[in-house]
C-alpha cells in the first residue's frame, strides 16, 4: 500500500469517528507545514520550550496592555510591537524550511535578534529626538535603519514567504533607481515615519487584527469548530451529496473565525474531505470543494479575516458598516459553491449521510447555542459603536465564560495560556507582511509611483470601466499568489483601488474588488495553496484540484464585478435615492445575481435535470453573465435566456423519463 493510500486511509478512519488519533494528526500536521507556512515551525522542549511560550504571551499580553492601558505615541508602539514580532519570528520560524533540529538556535539567528533589538529599541529609545532632526538622521541611525528594514525583510520570508519580499524588494530598487532620493532620504521615509515600515498597516495590525486574532484563539477553545461542523451536518448531511454541502457550510463558518485558508483547508477537510470521497465524489473535487469554502471564510462577516481592519481604516468606512455591506456578495459566493455541488451530486447520483447518523438540529442547538454568544456580542458591540479593541477583549471574556459551561470545554489555566500563545504564533506573520507591505505603500507615496500606475492603466483601458475592472483583477491575482490575503490587500489598496475609483466606481467598492481578488489567488493556479492542502488530504492531483477550486468558486470572479458595476449590492446609492428606489434596485439585484449565477454554475457544471449539450451550456453563461450589467434590458435578455434555457431543459428531463 502506497504512503498515499495508508493517509486516505488514516484519514477516512478519523473521519468516521469524528476524532482524530495521534497518528492522523502528525499527518495533518506534516501537510500543515507542507504549504503553511505559520505551520513551519521550530521544535522545543522543556525549559526551552517554557521560554518561548513565555515570550510569546508576553507578547499577546502586551498587545493587549497597548490597546487598552497604556496610552503611548505612535513612534513607541508600533516600532515596540513590529520589533518585537521580528524577534518572535526569529525564535520561533527557521531559516530553511523543514529544519528539524530541536531546541537550537543557530549563531546567526540569535545576531539577528540582537540587531532586531538595537535598531528598534534604539528608535523606541530616541524618537523624540528623530522627530525634531527630520530628515538629517545621523549616520548611525542609517545604517540601524537598514538593519532594521532588513530583518523585517527576512522575518518576512521566514514566516510569509519569497513572494511578498520579491514585490517589496522590486519596489525599494525602484526608488534607488528613479536617481531623486538619497540613501539618508529613502531609509527615513521607509523606517523612521509613519509611511513605511510602521505606517498605517502596522498600526492597524497592533490596534486591531491582533486582538480580534487573540479573540479567534480564545473562541477556537471553545470548540466552536466542532460545533460549527456538527451544525452544518444537521443541516445538509442527509441531503443529495450531503457531505460536500456540510463542508461549504462548516468552512464557511470556521474559516470565518480562523482568518487562514489553508489552516481552514486542513482542519475541517480532515473531516469532510474523506466523507466526501466516501459519498462518491471524485478527490480532486472533494479537495476543490473544502478549498474553495474554507477560502471563502475570510470574506464571511462578521469577522472576515485581518483585512477587513484594514479596509476600515484605507477605504475610511467604520467596520461595521463593511460587515454589513459584506453580507449579501458572501452569500452569493457561497450560494454558488452549494449550488456547484448540488449539480454534481445529481448528476452522479450521489446520496447524503442516513438521518439517522446525523446530528439532530434542535437539539444540537439547544445543547450548544450559548458557544455562538461570544460572536453575537461582538458584532452587537461593533454596530453600537463600541472601539473594536474594546469588543474584542470584552468578546475574548465571553468566550472564556462560555467556555466553563460544560465540563469538557472548560478553560483551564493550561488552556487559556494555550490561547494566548496561539494568538501570539497567529499573528507573527500577519505582523511582519503588515510591516514589509508598508514599507511597498511607502514607496508609493515617496515616489508618487501609484498615481503613474493609475494613469497608465486608466490610459491603456480607453477609458472603459470593464476592461479597468479586468486589468485590475489580474494584477491582484498574479500579486496574489503566495502573498498573505492581508499584505494582498494593502498592495492592491494602494495601487490598483484608486484606478477603480478614478474611473467612477465607490471607494468601498473599489476596495472590496480588489479584497476579493486577493483571496481568490489562494486557489488559483498555479501558486494555489489552499487547493493544494486539499489535495494531499484527499490523494488527488494538485493541479486539477486546484482547477476544480478556480471553476467551484466561479461566484469570486462574479461578484465583484456585479457591486462594481452596480453598488447596490452594496447598499451604496446616489445621493437622494428614495426609500422606494433603493428597495427596488436591491429586490432587482438580488433576483438578477442569484438567477445569474444559478445560470452559470449550470453552464459550467453542464447539468441540471440531464445532462447540458455544449451550445446550451454556452448559451446559460452568456445569459448569466448579462445578468452581471446593471442595466434592464441585459437583465431581461439574460432572465429569458437562462429561465428558458431552464424550461427546455426540465421538459426534456420529463420526455426521457416517460420514454424511458
Amino acid at each position: 500500500m502506497s504512503d498515499i493510500d495508508k493517509k486516505e486511509e488514516t484519514l477516512e478512519a478519523a473521519a468516521e469517528t469524528g476524532a482524530l488519533d495521534e497518528s492522523t494528526a502528525e499527518k495533518l500536521q506534516e501537510i500543515m507545514e507542507k504549504y503553511d507556512r505559520e505551520s513551519n515551525v521550530r521544535k522545543y522542549t522543556r525549559k526551552a520550550k517554557v521560554a518561548v511560550r513565555s515570550l510569546l504571551i508576553a507578547f499577546t499580553t502586551l498587545c493587549i496592555l497597548m490597546n487598552l492601558v497604556f496610552s503611548w505615541e505612535e513612534r513607541i508602539r508600533r516600532p515596540l510591537f513590529l520589533g518585537f514580532a521580528v524577534v518572535l519570528v526569529f525564535l520561533v520560524f527557521p531559516a530553511k524550511k523543514g529544519s528539524k533540529r530541536v531546541n537550537h538556535i543557530p549563531l546567526y539567528d540569535i545576531v539577528m535578534i540582537l540587531a532586531t533589538l538595537a535598531s528598534y529599541l534604539y528608535f523606541v529609545i530616541n524618537f523624540r529626538a528623530i522627530i525634531n532632526r527630520g530628515i538629517m538622521i545621523s549616520q548611525t541611525e542609517i545604517i540601524l535603519g537598514i538593519i532594521g528594514i532588513l530583518v523585517a525583510m527576512e522575518a518576512c520570508r521566514r514566516a510569509v514567504g519569497i513572494p511578498l519580499l520579491v514585490v517589496a524588494s522590486a519596489f525599494i530598487l525602484y526608488a534607488f533607481a528613479s536617481g531623486d532620493y538619497s540613501l539618508r532620504l529613502i531609509i527615513y521615509n521607509l523606517f523612521y515615519t509613519t509611511t513605511g515600515l510602521i505606517g498605517t498597516p502596522i498600526s492597524v495590525c497592533s490596534t486591531y487584527v491582533v486582538l480580534f486574532v487573540i479573540f479567534g484563539a480564545f473562541l477556537e477553545k471553545t470548540g466552536i469548530s466542532d460545533f460549527f461542523i456538527q451544525l452544518a451536518n444537521s443541516i445538509a448531511g442527509s441531503s443529495s451529496g450531503g457531505p460536500a454541502k456540510v463542508a461549504v457550510i462548516s468552512s464557511a463558518l470556521c474559516g470565518m473565525v480562523s482568518g487562514s485558508s489553508v489552516g481552514n483547508t486542513v482542519t475541517t477537510g480532515a473531516v469532510t474531505i474523506p466523507l466526501m470521497k466516501r459519498t462518491g465524489y471524485q478527490p480532486e473535487f472533494a479537495g476543490a470543494v473544502e478549498a474553495a469554502a474554507s477560502t471563502g471564510g475570510q470574506i464571511m462577516p462578521p469577522i472576515m479575516g485581518a483585512a477587513a481592519f484594514l479596509m476600515a481604516e484605507m477605504a475610511g468606512v467604520p467596520y461595521g458598516s463593511i460587515i454589513a455591506r459584506a453580507i449579501l456578495p458572501a452569500a452569493l459566493y457561497f450560494s454558488g459553491i452549494f449550488i456547484m455541488v448540488h449539480l454534481e451530486a445529481k448528476r452522479l447520483g450521489l446520496r447524503g449521510i442516513p438521518r439517522e447518523e446525523l446530528p439532530n438540529f434542535f437539539a444540537l442547538f439547544k445543547r450548544s447555542w450559548y458557544l455562538l454568544f461570544p460572536l453575537v456580542l461582538l458584532v452587537w458591540m461593533i454596530l453600537e459603536g463600541r472601539t473594536m479593541s474594546r469588543s474584542a477583549m470584552v468578546a475574548t471574556v465571553a468566550c472564556i465564560a462560555v467556555s466553563m459551561v460544560r465540563k469538557e470545554s472548560r478553560m483551564t489555566l493550561t488552556t487559556f495560556l494555550d490561547a494566548l500563545e496561539g494568538g501570539a504564533r497567529s499573528s507573527l506573520s500577519v505582523a511582519v507582511a503588515c510591516g514589509v507591505a508598508g514599507l511597498i505603500s511607502g514607496v508609493i507615496t515617496m515616489t508618487g509611483l501609484g498615481q503613474s500606475i493609475i494613469t497608465e492603466i486608466v490610459k491603456l483601458s480607453g477609458g472603459h470601466l470593464i476592461i479597468a475592472m479586468f486589468l485590475t483583477m489580474i494584477t491582484c491575482i498574479v500579486l496574489g499568489m503566495g502573498v498573505p490575503t492581508t499584505a494582498n490587500y494593502i498592495i492592491m489598496a494602494t495601487t490598483c483601488a484608486p484606478i477603480l475609483t478614478r474611473m467612477g466606481i465607490p471607494m468601498l467598492a473599489a476596495h472590496m474588488f480588489v479584497f476579493y481578488f486577493g483571496i481568490v489567488a489562494d486557489i488559483t493556479p498555479p501558486v494555489a495553496l489552499a487547493a493544494y492542502a486539499g489535495s494531499a488530504i484527499a490523494g488527488s492531483r494538485p493541479m486539477k484540484t486546484a482547477i476544480n477550486a478556480t471553476r467551484l468558486a466561479i461566484a469570486a470572479f462574479i461578484v465583484p464585478y456585479i457591486f462594481g458595476l452596480n453598488p447596490a449590492m452594496l447598499f451604496i446609492f446616489d445621493e437622494g435615492t428614495s426609500t422606494a428606489s433603493m428597495v427596488m434596485q436591491i429586490v432587482q439585484i438580488v433576483i438578477t445575481s442569484f438567477v445569474g449565477l444559478f445560470g452559470v454554475s449550470c453552464g459550467i457544471e453542464r447539468y441540471v435535470y440531464t445532462k447540458v449539450p455544449v451550445w446550451r451550456a454556452a448559451l446559460l453563461i452568456v445569459g448569466g453573465l448579462l445578468m452581471i450589467n446593471p442595466g434592464t434590458i441585459t437583465d431581461l435578455i439574460g432572465l429569458v435566456l437562462v429561465v428558458g434555457l431552464l424550461l427546455r431543459q426540465r421538459r426534456d428531463s420529463r420526455k426521457a423519463v416517460h420514454a424511458g
